[in-house]
């Protein structure tokens, strides 16, 4: 009898591991597809826009055989499907081509871009988790309240106001006016190059220096379009956490703590709060990643020189490279955060496994 018990025991355990097996690789198999997707939507991007590439990069006086050999130098002789596959194999190499407007390669543009995005973009995220957080349990626990309408005006303007206005205005009243925050741009000009570069995030790199007066001027450059972009994370973060927590407010463990007595803040925090963490890290993640491609009014509109701002001027000058390309790690990258937030939730929250 013990081998068959030993059998049926190994039995029951490889289905589940069977079906682990299949959900993973249908989700490699869904991302790869994604991948693909997002390959080719940025390839026909490029062959969409109305420019040229050929004159993009030669510029309008060409001659005919100058035009030719360039043609002929950028595969455009081929058939649409042989450059797809010629571009997916650039992609795979890290060549993303040449930018026409700074004549460096892409890759590396974006490279020394991406950090300046970054830096706006966690600092958004920050201020949006923590006015959004608390004041959608606020909203929820004192429910048709002055401070649940407040909460809902604060949603309503964040979603209505035009994000471009909203960032014009505090440069107006804060800078101009004020004298409270900095100009346009990561860091007073006085300091620029001063902080050795070692993670392209200004504030990190002037904390790692020890130069605090570069720090201070950074924070003053990052506080106003930190405060504009996350203001209209803190509409969707307070929306969201009112919603989860009026849904655990109404359950039985929270009507059975009340009924032993413990006290509101207990029973908030420890409790009901404590039950909506792994439903709201997804959508601070989920937030995280559209702050990353959100970010270019911002950036336009503060001088920050992130990929905001050069997919702005790619598109200004035709530059056909730079558009492709920075769609196509706007993706990769929001992609990426969609796949590590749904493996996090599964990780944290057992019921969904």
């Amino acid at each position: 009898m013990a081998p068959i018990t030993r059998m049926a025991a190994f039995g029951r355990g490889a289905i589940p591991t069977s079906a682990g097996l299949r959900v993973g690789l249908g989700r490699v198999v869904s991302v790869l597809f994604t991948l693909l997707g997002l390959l080719a939507l940025t390839f026909f991007i490029g062959r969409l826009l109305p420019a040229d590439p050929v004159l993009a990069v030669t510029g309008p006086e060409v001659t005919k055989a100058t035009y030719d050999r360039v043609y002929l130098e950028l595969g455009l002789d081929r058939s649409v499907w042989q450059q797809f596959l010629g571009y997916i194999g650039g992609v795979l190499q890290g060549d993303l081509g040449r930018s026409t407007t700074t004549g460096q390669p892409v890759m590396q543009d974006l490279m020394r871009a991406f950090p300046a995005t970054l830096e706006l973009s966690l600092a958004a995220a920050i201020v949006g988790s923590a006015v959004g957080i608390p004041l959608g349990i606020a909203a929820a626990v004192n429910r048709g309240s002055w401070i649940d309408h407040i909460a809902r005006i604060i949603g309503l303007a964040g979603y209505s106001i035009p994000i471009f206005w909203m960032g014009l205005m505090g440069l107006f009243l804060f800078y101009a006016k004020l004298h409270w925050v900095g100009p346009s741009g990561r860091v007073d000009i006085f300091y620029e190059g001063m902080v050795p570069p070692v993670t392209g995030m200004m504030m990190v790199d002037a904390a790692i220096a020890g130069d605090w007066t570069v720090f201070r001027s950074a924070f003053a450059h990052l506080i106003l379009p930190a405060s504009v972009l996350g203001y209209y994370s803190t509409a969707y973060i307070s929306r969201m956490t009112r919603s989860f927590m009026l849904e655990q407010m109404t359950q039985e463990y929270v009507i059975a703590a009340r009924a032993k007595g413990l006290s509101r803040s207990a029973v908030i925090w420890r409790h009901a709060f404590k039950n909506i963490r792994v439903q709201l890290l997804t959508v601070v993640a989920l937030v995280f990643g559209g702050l990353l491609d959100g970010t270019v009014l911002i950036e336009t509109v503060f001088g920050w020189p992130g990929v905001g701002q050069y997919l702005t001027r790619g598109l200004q000058f035709n530059d056909i490279n730079v558009v492709m390309s920075t769609v196509l790690m706007i993706g990769v990258l929001f992609l990426t955060i969609n796949v590590v937030s749904d493996w996090l939730y599964r990780r944290l929250d057992p019921r969904t496994r």
